[in-house]
């Protein structure tokens, strides 16, 4: 059975998290924040861009990566990165899979990702371009999770509404 965690290492933009977490909570992933954070949690973006789900949400905080990584012992990290020469999408992401992202300005530090060569993976992008969003590329990568899965556990049909 697929297990989602999302991971971000450092976020600094409150409005980015929150849309994070509501992608994980629409879709049943974990969400691990590693410090520092570039935000109050009670900042108001945050809670303005999670809406109302944060209750939905399972939300953890780590004062490092190594903490994240003693708390997810039997995961598979997957380090998402603009520097990274793999495919997102060439990867398996069953199991259980933790989904890593770096902070907005930065990304991931470079020590992190040249010790797991074999597990950091690029969404394709163009050349000329720094970056898509954070929480847009989280979006991508969980949805591409979820696909391979066959959205384990989701609804997947939509039902219209009466006419009045």
């Amino acid at each position: 059975m697929l297990d989602i965690q999302v991971a971000l290492h450092e976020p600094e933009i409150p409005q980015n998290t929150g849309n994070i977490s509501r992608t994980c909570a629409v879709t049943g992933a974990g969400l691990h924040l590693i410090k520092p954070l570039g935000f109050t949690i009670t900042d108001s973006k945050l809670k303005r861009a999670g809406l109302d789900y944060w209750n939905e949400l399972e939300l953890y905080y780590h004062d490092s990566i190594e903490e994240l990584f003693a708390r997810l012992p039997d995961y598979k990290f997957y380090y998402f990165s603009t520097k990274a020469s793999k495919c997102y999408s060439d990867v398996d992401y069953s199991g259980k899979v933790c989904l890593v992202f770096g902070k907005e300005t930065k990304g991931l530090p470079e020590s992190l990702l040249r010790e797991h060569p074999e597990r950091c993976v690029r969404i394709p992008m163009r050349d000329e371009l720094r970056s898509l969003n954070l929480s847009n590329s989280v979006a991508i990568a969980v949805y591409e999770a979820l696909r391979q899965n066959g959205f384990c556990e989701l609804n997947k049909v939509g039902h219209l509404t009466e006419q009045e």
